[in-house]
């Protein structure tokens, strides 16, 4: 029984979702609610009482989803709430 080669396609399109994904920062005990706060208004350019507030929800639920939008800005987002250790993920 004969088998055919491999082929490989250079055609090959990149899958692009539709749905937005999202920035999740999670609770810490290392932080103050100011450097938190501080470090969303960076990330986020968002007014200080929006910071206030995802950082009280973080505190209280364990977690708070603080951005939506394409993959590339949540990257950065996520990137810049990084560079003082909080710890982020991004959901699809």
């Amino acid at each position: 029984m004969a088998t055919k080669p491999f082929e490989q396609h250079e055609d090959i399109e990149e899958v692009v979702t539709l749905e937005p994904a999202k920035v999740i920062l999670f609770n810490d005990q290392a932080h103050t609610f100011d450097e938190v706060i501080t470090q969303l208004i960076k990330a986020l350019k968002c007014t200080q009482s929006r910071a206030e507030a995802l950082t009280f929800e973080a505190h209280n639920n364990g977690k708070a989803m603080v951005f939506s939008g394409d993959m590339t800005k949540c990257v950065e987002v996520s990137g810049v709430l990084e560079e003082i250790m909080l710890m982020t993920q991004i959901e699809v």
